[in-house]
């Protein structure tokens, strides 16, 4: 008889639990594995590559299912994140014992206990240590908008306002994982977002409410007005509102612990574009990842929340003088006294991921090992406290060490309750340390120590009863018991010892007895394993109460030690890399010199090649015309002043000999080529783009590095729009400047325009090839050098040799003016089918002439010498 299928009652369970989370895979709890069925299943299985099976039917047809060990589960989640998935964690919220107690056919009770998103990732293994994981929220009322974003993992919340047009160059600098957003406005800001690597999520409109987000966000800090945390617009408290939503939703109500919200101010940080992010690879390389980054050239850290301080400072350079100031006094501290700096940092190596730690355990999701990690930092933090006593130190530090002060109490007690090295999960004990709770140490004695116990007590008994042949036995039935002959057992029977004996049972050859200790203890024996479990959680319980009340205090520790993580870092990389403390004012100085490009310096260094420092001056005059050959450098020069100037706004040294920097408002690049496929953009409209939001946002405090503008398109094309591109930031922007070129037609500019000078990378010719000497000097270059590079590129002869005769002749051409030049193209058999043009052998120098001759093996080392220098004039001869 066909028909539809009965949908069995687990069945029905899972069907009305995805029913809540129809854009999210379920993660069912059977047992020891996390299942999946219908398409969430195929969906799964796809992206994790597991089998797909089945598992009865529905409406006549099979159910897709598959499956994942929940020992393992992390590692599934963190590769279907990866991939764009939402997980909705469904666990079992009972015991199956206790719903067959509701009858045979009950199915266990089952609840979503977390949405697993991008931006609420908790666990250790699926974050990266060294990086924030912030979830972002942009709110937007009538024509004021506002940005706020959370990284729960550490409880740090921030908000500003933001304009619309400003919202991607913020989440450039932020790179959030997730981006909230309100119902229907996904389409407006999907490619935003996308381009910022972040995942788009969506809620209700009514999650932006100001009005019911104030009441939310009281409740959550347990405040009755936010004024305690400063003043908030009402689209800043929207912002707000809708993160504290998102966290209610895939929290399911167990909330994070956050600290109250930090209002940032936009212009309080130099302004850095997504293209100029990428272009100078900040924190990430072009080709991906962060090696061959300037954080990854950079980063000296030897903490986690260290290396988050530094990744946040180097994306968000200050432009406050005085909180440069105060960094940068931090790092000098840290210069003068070597011995006191590494001392410093080999107690750092011991300092663990406090806000992570303490993230994880007021979640629920932490363990033992989340509280030794606080317990060897806040030691750790003693023992530094010790070392930084004697100094008189910079304000950053003083607050810093203020901070290590104030533990003693959680840190005795986290001392007293856990063994050294306790296992990942609370759940198998063995974390409570020895001596901690007598209870404990009972029931462990009795679990492990059993057999001993009863020795112990035969022996007693059998001294209490004078028959030295009583044994305490055990069996399935009767459990322990005291047994011993007939004989003996009369006595046993009898006053006064039947007062402590009764009897059980007896056989042919042996009377059994027991008494109420030894019932007693057998219970205790038995029960002493789950007896110990049980403790050793109401503990656990207990001591993540009392971390948790600590939270405050825990927090300024846990910065208090980035920070002088990050100064300790720092110090160490000038000294390592002879960098340079930066003078920075409120001037539009620019002097830099003998800069250096530390990505580029540090690679070089590697394969013990010197790199070129060269000199950069824009105060006087704020615009560089650079002229040079392509392999010259100057994409390294233009780059490496845009990274010394965001070096030292976020407080560091610079590799440079001395360095002058007015403070710089916003750094935009427009280095190198590429295009945009995917959004119809050829590499000549991107580059069009980009050079149109640079000279519509710059401002005079500025500092741009544009190469090879109008390269794109046809010759006079893009001369023109080079050339009044660079008249507009002279004369509009009035900016700070590095403009590259190959028009050399515009060094004209330099005597037309006051602010404009002319500069050029240095090349030498010897035998037809170009010799990079990769130094920046005043002056123009007199022309390209562009055959002479792809020749080193490796054209074939026969290409570049050509490539000569059509150079010569074009520029011949140029000279003659415009029915000279057309005369001679006409000439050109340009599109020959065959080359027109032998190979020709290369001319024979006067140096190999002369050494064709010679025959070492024949040689006295006088006449070797003698020859060495006669080689040296010839060589010399030849390049004047």
């Amino acid at each position: 008889m066909s028909g539809k299928s009965t949908v069995t009652p687990m069945m029905a369970q899972y069907l009305d639990l995805k029913a809540g989370y129809p854009d999210a895979l379920l993660f069912y709890r059977m047992g020891d594995f996390y299942e999946m069925f219908f398409d969430d299943a195929v969906e799964a299985a796809a992206a994790l590559d597991i089998a797909l099976t089945k598992r009865g039917k529905h409406e006549d047809e099979d159910i897709p299912m598959c499956g994942v060990p929940v020992h393992a589960a992390e590692g599934y989640l963190l590769t279907l994140i990866r991939k764009g998935f939402r997980v909705a964690v469904c666990e079992q919220m009972e015991k199956p014992e206790e719903a067959k107690k509701r009858g045979y056919k009950s199915v266990v009770k089952r609840d979503v206990v977390r949405l697993v998103t991008p931006g609420t990732l908790t666990e250790e293994s699926l974050l990266d240590a060294r990086s924030h994981n912030f979830l972002a929220a942009f709110a937007e009322i009538r024509d004021e908008g506002s940005l706020a974003w959370v990284d729960i993992s550490t409880g740090a919340v921030h908000v500003m306002l933001c304009p619309r047009v400003a919202l991607g160059p913020e989440l450039a600098r932020l790179a959030p994982r997730e981006v909230i957003v309100a119902d229907g406005e996904e389409q407006n800001f999907a490619e935003l977002v996308s381009d910022s690597g972040a995942a788009l999520s969506t809620l209700g409109k009514a999650a932006f409410d100001s009005t019911a987000g104030e009441k939310r966000l009281t409740d959550l800090y347990g405040v009755r007005s936010l004024d305690a945390f400063g003043t908030f617009s009402r689209v800043e408290i929207g912002a707000l509102s809708a993160i504290a939503e998102y966290l209610e939703i895939t929290q399911k109500g167990n909330l994070p612990l956050l600290r109250p919200p930090v209002h940032e101010r936009r212009k309080s940080v130099m302004q850095i574009d997504a293209p100029t992010r990428k272009s100078l690879e900040l924190t990430q390389a072009i080709t991906g990842g962060r090696a061959g980054s300037l954080l990854a050239t950079i980063d000296r850290t030897a903490t986690a929340g260290g290396a988050r301080l530094l990744e946040r400072r180097l994306s968000s350079p200050a432009c406050d003088l005085s909180v440069v100031a105060n960094r940068q006094a931090a790092v000098t501290f840290f210069v003068s006294d070597v011995r006191l700096a590494d001392d410093i940092r080999d107690l750092l190596q011991g300092v663990s991921d406090l806000d992570r730690a303490l993230s994880r355990l007021a979640l629920g999701r932490g363990g033992p090992r989340d509280m030794t990690a606080i317990r060897n930092s806040l030691a750790q933090a003693v023992r530094l406290s010790g070392l930084l006593s004697e100094s008189v130190l910079p304000e950053i530090l003083t607050d810093a060490f203020q901070a290590l002060f104030g533990h003693a109490d959680l840190a005795d007690l986290l001392e007293r309750s856990l063994v050294a090295e306790p296992p990942l999960l609370a759940r198998d004990g063995g974390f409570i340390a020895a001596g901690f709770d007598t209870d404990l140490d009972e029931a462990r004695t009795l679990r492990d120590k059993g057999r001993g116990v009863i020795a112990k007590m035969q022996a007693d008994f059998a001294e209490l009863s004078g028959i030295s042949s009583l044994k305490i036995k055990h069996n399935n039935v009767l459990g322990y018991f005291i047994e011993t002959t007939a004989t003996h057992a009369e006595r046993m029977m009898t006053p006064p010892l039947n007062e402590t004996f009764i009897h059980r049972q007896t056989t042919a050859n042996q009377v059994r007895f027991t008494t109420v200790e030894l019932n007693e203890i057998e219970t205790r024996i038995l029960n002493a394993g789950g007896r110990a479990l049980d403790i050793e959680k109401t503990h656990f319980e207990g001591l993540i109460q009392a971390i948790v009340a600590h939270s405050g205090p825990l927090g300024a520790l846990a910065r208090a030690l980035s920070e002088i993580d990050l100064a300790v870092s720092l110090a160490f990389l000038a000294r390592a890399e002879d960098w340079c403390v930066p003078k920075l004012d409120d001037s539009r100085a620019f002097h830099i010199s003998g800069g250096r490009h530390p990505v580029v310096a540090a690679a070089l260094e590697k394969s013990g090649t010197p790199f070129i420092a060269n000199d950069c001056d824009l105060s006087d005059s704020p615009i560089w015309l650079l002229t040079g050959p392509n392999m010259a450098g100057k994409s390294t020069f233009l780059r490496q002043n845009a990274l010394i100037a965001i070096l030292a706004q976020m407080g560091s040294y610079v590799p440079a000999k001395s360095a002058h920097i007015g403070i710089v408002s916003q750094i935009f690049s427009r280095v190198g080529a590429s295009d945009d496929l995917a959004k119809g953009r050829s590499t000549f409209m991107v580059e069009m783009v980009e050079t149109a939001a640079i000279l519509n946002q710059a401002d005079d405090r500025a500092l741009v590095i544009l190469d090879e503008i109008g390269r794109g398109t046809a010759t006079y094309d893009g001369l023109s729009i080079a050339w009044a591109t660079l008249e507009h930031l002279h004369d509009v922007n009035r900016c700070r400047a590095l403009f590259a070129t190959h028009y050399h037609e515009m060094s004209a500019l330099s005597a037309k325009l006051d602010g404009v000078d002319n500069a050029t990378v240095s090349v030498k010719e010897w035998d037809g090839d170009v010799i990079f000497l990769h130094e920046v000097r005043k002056g123009t270059a007199d022309r390209s050098y562009g055959v002479q590079v792809a020749r080193l590129a490796g054209l074939p002869r026969v290409v570049v040799e050509r490539a000569k005769i059509v150079l010569e002749a074009l520029e011949r051409g140029e000279r003659e003016g415009g029915s000279g030049r057309k005369a001679i193209i006409d000439d050109l058999p340009l599109f020959a089918a065959t080359p027109t043009v032998a190979p020709q052998k290369p001319k024979e120098s006067q140096v190999e002439k002369r050494l064709k001759g010679v025959l070492p093996d024949d040689l006295t080392p006088k006449e070797a010498l003698s020859l060495i220098y006669e080689l040296k004039d010839a060589l010399q001869d030849t390049r004047e």
